[in-house]
């Protein structure tokens, strides 16, 4: 069978990607259809949160456990 078609036990969602950041810019470029994402910026939040401001126009952190998730 070829591998072209994605089978539904190999989707991956955010909470489930490795709490590193290379690890997120190869999730979000595979969603992205192969356009390469990338962190534009970062910064701390009040909360002492790192926010990671990728170039897909959304933001994401880690929660206590090290699960990525969108800032909103």
């Amino acid at each position: 069978m070829s591998q072209a078609f994605v089978r539904e036990s190999d989707e991956q969602w955010l909470h489930e990607v490795q709490p590193t950041l290379n690890a997120l810019v190869v999730y979000l470029t595979r969603e992205n259809n192969g356009v390469r994402v990338y962190e534009q910026k970062n910064f701390v939040d009040k909360q002492g949160i790192e926010v990671h401001v990728m170039s897909n126009g959304l933001n994401y952190a880690k929660d206590k456990e090290g699960k990525w998730y969108v800032v909103w």
